[in-house]
């Protein structure tokens, strides 16, 4: 893989990983679809993983959060190594790392006040609806939508709806936000609101981000560091401009 001077600090500052893989494998049955993953995501970046449809990016996200097991390596997310966690345990890292899917996930018949609703109720068991509503409107202030708050899923365009996916994930207040595939299915207006929403919720939360993409417009708004996979391995790193005058014709092919 392309090492630029492997990242370890952001902005000029030392940061810790909050998320750290080590030869990580994942196999369906006898298909391998994650080679040998090693990467680190540290506080406070957005990392980008570019790659086309089909290559295993997704299915590192999902590793992290438990969705998926995998089979071989390491994989630790505030030094806990994943595999292995007890429910509570599992449930606990859960709260703090967001994922936003690529279909927003909403509940089709819940209002949008509803679906904010649903992770306070549900996951931190709160009754106290001050704090309920004060948090609600605060998120969808933050992603522009407050005047949908009455709204169903299916009075949105699907620019509003990944909004509102997204600010039922922030509601946790998460230390991680997965990002899977945030611009897919949106046209280029909305995709670039979409991606420098991602850079403002980033800074407002404080927010240490992963996302993954095909989209190189998004790759660029968002990414202090971009990791290239390709058939489930990373075959590049580096910045947006680094990674644009690769010599790797794979990697060039994107920002053709």
């Amino acid at each position: 893989m392309e090492n630029i001077n492997t990242v370890r600090a952001i902005n000029g500052n030392h940061k810790e990983a909050v998320v750290q893989i080590k030869g990580m494998k994942k196999f369906f049955g006898k298909k391998k679809v994650l080679t040998n993953i090693t990467m680190d995501l540290f506080k406070g970046e957005n990392l980008v993983v570019l790659g086309k449809s089909g290559q295993g990016k997704s299915v590192t996200i999902k590793c992290i959060v438990a969705l998926l097991s995998h089979d071989e390596g390491s994989l630790k997310v505030f030094g806990q190594e994943v595999k292995g966690l007890k429910d509570d345990e599992l449930k606990l890292l859960r709260t703090k790392v967001g994922f936003l899917f690529q279909s927003a996930a909403l509940y089709d018949s819940m209002t949008v006040r509803e679906n904010l609703e649903f992770p306070l109720t549900r996951v931190l068991r709160s009754t106290d609806m001050d704090m309920i509503n004060q948090r609600i409107e605060e998120v969808l202030e933050g992603v522009g939508l407050l005047g949908a708050i009455d709204a169903m899923p299916s009075d949105l365009s699907g620019g509003m709806r990944k909004r509102i996916g997204l600010a039922r994930t922030l509601i946790l207040k998460p230390e991680i936000m997965l990002y899977d595939e945030p611009t897919t299915g949106l046209d280029p207006i909305t995709s670039r609101e979409i991606s420098e929403l991602i850079l403002e919720m980033q800074k407002k939360y404080k927010t240490s981000s992963l996302i993954i993409t095909h989209d190189i417009a998004c790759a660029e708004i968002t990414g202090d560091r971009i990791l290239v996979m390709n058939d489930g391995a990373f075959i590049a790193e580096g910045s947006y401009k680094e990674l644009e005058s690769s010599p790797n014709d794979l990697v060039s092919s994107f920002f053709k």
